[in-house]
């Protein structure tokens, strides 16, 4: 019987040669003043680290002056070789940038005080549609979504808000976000204001969602004043949460029309349907690293 040296077959590694390296998918998002050369040295410090660039997008606003891009990239580098080679290269362009790994889930509080679209919404979606994110819990200043987070495995932490106990109330949120190591807060339909202390600590870290009747019918029952109104028009917009009430860098928006022949009931019904798929989309391409802060607007790589 003849046997064969398989070391000896063409293509076979010797024998206690090492195991090539698995790739991995990075995503990298940076922005900074636009000048030429900036897609160049990116690339290429990339390919000089084994990189094959999956997916590019890029932005230069002429109005700001400013460049952003959004990059995955697949490679063999450690996270400190990466993160040594774009800090060079964020010294010479002067960029803000983040590097993280594709797909990763954000750990993720949501706020929700009474409705429960928008929360059963983001829990399905994580569960039956890779919705990126890891929700870590959620806050209730009401006890009423307490059963709807419990069926679906999540930890329900209560914490009451009156004009007395604002402070003391965001103090105990403050400090679940550090516990829990908390990246995103969502507010799904949180109908709590927060203090602009709160938004500083956790600036672009707060995804809002609201009717986009402001600053038209404000106050109690919006669609009923909406009806009342007769609009055409009704939809709802997320956007990130700072000092100033609902005028945050818009993130998405999305209308559905009516007419007269629609009741309140209905545009309720279509109100809720529209704000859940806006948040949704928000929070998806947040998670993703779709978003980039330019001032006060945003820019969007879908």
């Amino acid at each position: 019987m003849t046997t064969t040296d398989s070391a000896a077959l063409p293509g076979t590694p010797a024998p206690g040669t090492p195991e090539p390296a698995t790739p991995e998918h990075w995503v990298l998002t940076l922005s900074c003043p636009d000048r030429a050369g900036i897609v160049h040295a990116v690339a290429g410090a990339l390919a000089e680290h084994g990189g094959n660039i999956t997916e590019s997008q890029q932005f230069g606003d002429p109005e700001t002056q400013l460049f952003f891009m959004r990059v995955q990239v697949e490679s063999t580098a450690s996270r400190e070789e990466l993160d040594a080679a774009i800090g060079a290269l964020a010294e010479t362009f002067s960029m803000t940038w983040r590097l993280d790994v594709v797909g990763r889930p954000v750990r993720t509080l949501v706020l929700v005080s009474t409705a429960a679209h928008c929360l059963n919404d983001l829990l399905f979606r994580q569960r039956s549609e890779n919705l990126p994110i890891d929700i870590v819990g959620v806050v209730g200043n009401h006890r009423d979504l307490e059963p709807l987070t419990e069926f679906y495995g999540k930890e329900f932490h209560h914490i009451p808000v009156t004009k007395d106990t604002k402070a003391e109330a965001e103090a105990r949120l403050l400090a679940l976000v550090r516990e829990l190591d908390v990246e995103l807060v969502v507010l799904a339909r949180y109908m709590q204001i927060l203090s602009d202390d709160l938004c500083r600590d956790l600036e672009g870290q707060v995804i809002n969602i609201h009717h986009s009747f402001l600053p038209s019918f404000k106050g109690a029952k919006p669609y009923h004043q909406a009806h009342d109104r007769g609009v055409k028009l009704i939809g709802a917009t997320s956007h990130f949460v700072t000092g100033d009430l609902d005028e945050g860098p818009i993130i998405e928006q999305d209308v559905e029309r009516v007419d007269h022949t629609r009741k309140v009931e209905d545009l309720v019904a279509l109100g809720q349907d529209v704000e859940r798929r806006v948040l949704a989309r928000a929070v998806r391409w947040h998670a993703e690293h779709r978003v980039l802060l330019n001032g006060h607007r945003t820019v969007i790589f879908r």
